[in-house]
């Protein structure tokens, strides 16, 4: 498989996490639990996303070098959003955590744990490829 299709496979993956995180935020925002995130901060992480989406589209379809560092440095703000986010809704993460109640989308913290760390790893995988200049 090529390299190519592989990155425009992941985009397309961060894509969903990032709609997603959106959605799932935004329709338990009278639960209990993660809901306690402020809704600037879910915002902020929404935002972010869809920049960094764009941008990392633009260097996927020019391989300009630093469109690639532009969109890595959006990538990682978005996960570091991400990870400030799912880190207070773990368990014994503190008073900003507790069960959710009526949550229709998982039991817990799971589905957000695997699209998270996922993302985690892709951007990674995305920085090994600006930094190796694979597409150049």
């Amino acid at each position: 498989m090529d390299l190519e299709n592989v990155l425009w496979m992941l985009t397309a993956l961060a894509a969903v996490v990032v709609l997603l995180t959106y959605m799932r935020m935004s329709s338990t925002a009278a639960q209990s639990g993660h809901a306690r995130i402020p809704q600037a901060i879910i915002t902020s992480h929404t935002v972010v996303g869809v920049l960094a989406l764009v941008v990392w589209i633009g260097f996927l379809s020019s391989a300009n070098q630093w469109v690639g560092y532009a969109g890595l440095v959006l990538w990682w703000v978005e996960v570091a959003l991400g990870v400030a986010i799912l880190s207070r809704w773990l368990p014994g993460a503190g008073r900003h955590s507790s069960d959710a109640t009526d949550d229709t989308w998982a039991d817990g913290p799971g589905l957000s744990l695997l699209g998270h760390v996922g993302l985690l790893l892709g951007v990674c995988f995305f920085t090994w490829t600006v930094a190796t200049g694979q597409l150049a």
